[in-house]
């Protein structure tokens, strides 16, 4: 028996989309537009996963296995229907069956938005987690918020990055199903009422707004569709939709008060917290999904029957940065106020249940609240913060030096006092990890080296990966089918596979296969970029690309200062035996921070100058690819030649484009930081461009960094700079980039721009030299594909299975057809 809803059949798929597009769409082929195409498509895809969705949840009740709880503030998933057509293997059966009616998918996959659900590196490792939690079978649970506007919409206005919405949620989201049934209240403000009993003291928070969290459930497959785990997101919503009296009494705009304020926590992605209105709106979008996610979880819990002292045994809680981090607060306030258990038992049920990654060794990204605002906003947690801290501080007071101890505390002394988010996760959770080997060396050594020595058995490293599955096998299907071709398809799921292709017997066979693939996706992004932006891109060129979050340890801007040596290079008329490059860089800054903004400015200023200059032609371009986002991501990557991995060392925690375009055919051009170091290491040092300084060395300059002594001493480093800002980048607003000048050649430039860039100039040219011989350049790509097994987040997720959650895998048999009716009504 075939099932037009389940099957996987070409008539069953085709049959499915046509059914929604009438019955769910309301239309027919003739009337349809884009939407409506992609909606009627989606469900159909939707339909495979609901049954295995519903089978996923009866088993892991019925195992009583122990499942994760993925608390993350950011999931930036990209577009789902690529995605779930690939983990379900349908592929060439949906791009048949819309071709037989004329419909081309990739036309349809395009009218996807991304969704707006993270903004960068941590989003998108929470989703590539949640893929490799489905595909080997760990029960997980992921949560966050389902945010109505993403992080903004950038566009390039006169060089400028312009902000606009995100309206991500505008024509409906078709993977998502509203759960009204799961809601839970959210407090604010208020006060603590302490009462006496003859069993101790009893803490009522009173009079504090409420709102509610409502959930949205978004079923995340696994590779081979058996698995299915759940997204949960939580949309706020008041406790009233508008005030009756105020109605009445004809003042509108105050009877729907309450309803906008109450919204808006689930309203926008990271607000712009440079105002303080901004931090309180984060603070509260982070308890918001907070609470409600920890009640969720226990909701479930209480569903076994078990006691207490079994919910470590039930569910382990990862919080994904310091975002979440007041978890540790609020499930000890649950245990507490509301479970009515002893200190003591709570807090061992909360460090054995809270796990903590750190994902930076920026110690302002490292969050802390003004006190003041958390005692207004969170009255009773602030209150077991301060108890939190009080008895950790009488632990280690005899151990510690009175230095020491302010190093340790929750609480930041000052003239505005602070609460230190990080401390709190690491003294409330039984493991701290980093996310790359050198991280998590340097959150012990430099970080929070105090905490270190405190709890020496909780710190670890978990070096961070991506699913192959989606960067790979869906973002670039031409290689993907090369590698399956010479060493199977075990690799899709068992990444460590890959590391046959380095071993294949007709490895010239191979090389001149990888070269064509890599032409063929460099021509087809060069059609795309001619087409949506009107830029001419030479296919022979080398693609060097810098896609990522703008930010000045990342270093964008040593990018533009070595792009205009290599400018005024040809403009000298060196070297004649040229190798044409074309930078591309990408990436939103936060709308707040006017620095890296200015360096969006600048780097569109001289794209236009070098891309106009007739002695540029054939030779050199620059362009700023607007609007970076995860499909983006996964046009430009299979195309790029040149991987740019250039933050200051010592300053990027790990790291995931570097593991994305590796896999794809890069080659890393990058400073010993992050996860380029274990790049590096699996692709041999041989096989990259490494330069520059490396943590050591950086720590040691900045105690003296003289870059102006750099610019007197240095000729193309003076000309560079001297030409960059002078008034030619900036005709119409003289002095613009003054004060991005004034920071390069002073100390305050602590990401030592000068100090590595004749360096990286100088590799600049070893890559054009090791390019001109192609048959060594494909066996390096050959080599960095080859090795790229280490970097899957299947092996990431194991790790943590195994060492943190002690989580096992429980596999979801595939239901038969004839067996769905039964599945559904007797489960």
């Amino acid at each position: 028996m075939s099932s037009f809803r389940s099957g996987l059949s070409k008539e069953d798929v085709l049959h499915s989309f046509a059914t929604h597009l009438a019955y769910s769409g309301g239309r027919d082929l003739a009337h349809a537009d884009g939407i409506d195409l992609y909606k009627a498509l989606s469900l159909a895809v939707r339909d495979r996963l609901m049954v295995q969705w519903l089978k996923t949840q009866n088993t892991y009740e019925k195992s009583g296995a122990k499942q994760v709880n993925y608390l993350s503030l950011e999931f930036l998933l990209g577009r789902a229907l690529s995605n779930n057509i690939a983990n379900l293997q349908i592929a060439d059966i949906v791009v048949e069956a819309l071709n037989d009616i004329g419909l081309s998918y990739n036309s349809i996959e395009e009218i996807e938005v991304d969704a707006g659900l993270g903004n960068g590196g941590l989003g998108r490792l929470a989703a590539c987690f949640l893929d490799s939690l489905a595909t080997l079978e760990y029960p997980a649970f992921g949560y966050g918020i389902r945010y109505e506007f993403g992080i903004f919409r950038q566009t390039i206005e006169d060089g400028w990055q312009t902000e606009h919405p995100d309206e991500w949620l505008k024509n409906g989201f078709p993977w998502e199903v509203a759960r009204p049934e799961v809601m839970y209240p959210v407090r604010f403000g208020g006060h603590v009422e302490i009462l006496n009993t003859a069993e101790g003291k009893t803490y009522n928070w009173v009079d504090a707004e409420t709102i509610y969290g409502m959930a949205y459930d978004v079923p995340i497959v696994g590779y081979g569709g058996t698995t299915v785990n759940t997204l949960r997101l939580w949309n706020a919503i008041p406790s009233e939709d508008f005030d009756f009296q105020d109605f009445n009494q004809g003042d509108y705009i105050e009877s729907v008060k309450d309803k906008m304020d109450a919204e808006n926590i689930s309203k926008v992605l990271y607000p712009n917290d440079e105002l303080y209105l901004g931090k309180e709106l984060r603070l509260k979008q982070q308890y918001f999904f907070v609470t409600c996610s920890l009640h969720d979880i226990i909701t479930r819990f209480k569903k076994t029957e078990k006691d207490w002292n079994h919910f470590s045994h039930f569910a382990a809680i990862q919080l994904n940065d310091t975002h979440p981090s007041i978890a540790v607060a609020e499930l000890m306030r649950i245990l507490i106020d509301e479970e009515n258990m002893a200190w003591e038992k709570a807090w061992s049920i909360t460090v054995k249940t809270l796990g903590y990654t750190n994902h930076t060794l920026m110690p302002e990204a490292l969050e802390k609240w003004p006190t003041e605002m958390m005692e207004r906003l969170l009255p009773r947690h602030m209150q077991i913060i301060y108890e939190i801290n009080h008895r950790f501080l009488e632990v280690v007071s005899g151990m510690c030096s009175l230095e020491d101890l302010q190093k340790l505390s929750i609480i930041e002394e000052g003239s505005h006092k602070q609460v230190r988010m990080a401390n709190l996760a690491i003294i409330g959770s039984h493991s701290t990890n980093g996310v790359a080997a050198l991280h998590s060396d340097l959150i012990k050594k430099t970080l929070v080296p105090e905490l270190a020595k405190v709890f020496p058995e909780r710190f670890n490293n978990k070096t961070n990966g991506i699913t192959q599955r989606r960067w790979l096998l869906s973002a670039n299907p031409e290689l993907a089918g090369l590698i399956t071709q010479y060493i199977g398809d075990k690799w899709i799921t068992e990444f460590s596979h890959i590391k046959k292709l380095g071993k294949v017997e007709n490895r010239q066979e191979l090389l001149t296969d990888l070269a064509r693939v890599k032409k063929h996706n460099k021509v087809r992004f060069a059609q795309f970029a001619k087409d949506t932006y009107g830029w001419d891109i030479d296919p022979n060129s080398i693609f060097d690309v810098q896609i990522k979050r703008i930010h000045e340890y990342k270093r964008q801007l040593l990018n533009a200062l070595q792009i205009m040596m290599h400018y005024l290079d040809i403009k000298h008329g060196n070297p004649e035996d040229f190798t044409p490059r074309t930078y591309i860089i990408g990436g939103k800054s936060a709308p707040g921070y006017k620095r890296a903004k200015l360096i969006v400015k600048l780097i569109n200023n001289m794209s236009t100058i070098i891309n106009n200059d007739a002695t540029t032609q054939g030779k050199i371009k620059l362009y700023f690819l607007p609007n970076y986002r995860v499909s983006l991501a996964e046009k430009i990557i299979p195309a790029t030649d040149i991987s740019e991995q250039i933050s200051t060392a010592g300053t990027e925690a790990s790291g995931t484009g570097n593991m994305k375009f590796m896999i794809n055919g890069a080659l890393t051009l990058g400073t010993l930081d992050g996860a380029n170091i274990e790049i590096a290491e699996e692709a041999g040092l041989e096989n990259t461009f490494i330069f520059g300084l490396n943590a050591e060395n950086a720590a040691e300059q900045l105690q003296d960094y003289r870059p102006w002594e750099i610019y007197e001493q240095e000729p193309s480093v003076r000309e560079c700079i001297d030409t960059l800002f002078s008034d030619r980048f900036s005709l119409l607003e003289p002095g613009l980039f003054t004060e991005v000048k004034d920071t390069l050649l002073s100390q305050a430039d602590k990401y030592l721009h000068l100090a590595d860039l004749m360096d990286y100039y100088n590799t600049q040219r070893k890559v054009e030299d090791t390019y001109k011989d192609q048959a060594k350049w494909m066996d390096m790509v050959l080599r960095n594909i080859a090795g790229g097994g280490k970097f899957s987040s299947d092996r990431t997720i194991h790790e943590y299975a195994r060492e943190i959650w002690n989580l096992e895998q429980v596999p979801v048999p595939a239901i038969k057809e004839e067996d769905i009716i039964t599945s559904i009504l007797k489960p």
